[in-house]
């Protein structure tokens, strides 16, 4: 089970200024295509604009840079680095020791295990339990059962040996909410990375990394989403 929302992509002005700064390389600034697409609101008796909508609107010439430059290797696609990428990632404990591993640019911010540990009681739903075999779902059961075992007398003593109980005995299952920030060459990394990996969650996150927004810089190819929108 993994569960991705809340998310934040690239903002329209974002995107403008990585395209401009794509091309000062080049210094091929007349060959941009991309530009913004403005509507307005009026009010109708001194035509004076109340609202102004602007959408910015990627070309086919800056896309085509931004995705040669991408895939000509990290240095050449540095520009990815600056396309920030912000979700809630609900996920087991193992994934998110696997998602570690790509540490550069990244930051997370997570519920607190520590401070919360004992303010609910364990359920199955807490864990990632889907694929197991009867027998090991069996096992996982006598363990939430001695995990509120353990949270109760906590709650009863504020014993600490009951609250390290409880934190030694959480399975790598269990189920953690975070805060994921990173960007489009970190989410190329790993795109590339985990494919067909054993975890089944690392498809969930990399089918979830076609959706953004010019997901072909982070797939590769050019049958990602290719649009903003």
């Amino acid at each position: 089970m993994i569960k991705i929302d809340h998310m934040v992509v690239p903002s329209d002005e974002q995107w403008e200024e990585v395209i401009h700064g794509c091309r000062h390389p080049f210094e091929s600034y007349g060959k941009s295509d991309s530009k913004w697409n403005r509507s307005y609101d009026w009010l109708d008796n001194d035509h004076q604009v109340v609202k102004v909508t602007d959408h910015f609107i990627i070309g086919a010439a800056d896309m085509a840079l931004m995705q040669k430059l991408a895939n000509a290797g990290d240095d050449h696609g540095k520009f990815m680095r600056m396309l920030p990428v912000m979700a809630d990632i609900t996920a087991s404990l193992t994934f998110w020791k696997q998602l570690s591993t790509y540490k550069v640019g990244t930051t997370t911010n997570a519920k607190s295990t520590m401070h919360s540990i004992h303010k609910k009681e364990f359920e199955l739903s807490d864990f990632e339990y889907e694929g197991m075999d009867d027998e090991a779902l069996a096992v996982l059961a006598d363990v939430i059962k001695e995990l509120n075992r353990c949270r109760s007398m906590y709650n009863v003593t504020k014993d600490k040996v009951y609250w390290t109980s409880m934190i030694n005995l959480l399975p790598e299952s269990y189920l953690q909410t975070r805060t994921w920030c990173g960007n489009y060459q970190v989410l190329r990394h790993i795109y590339k990375a985990r494919e067909g990996h054993r975890l089944l969650n690392w498809e969930v996150f990399r089918a979830w990394c076609t959706t953004l927004p010019c997901s072909s810089l982070i797939t590769g190819g050019t049958d990602g989403n290719e649009s903003k929108e």
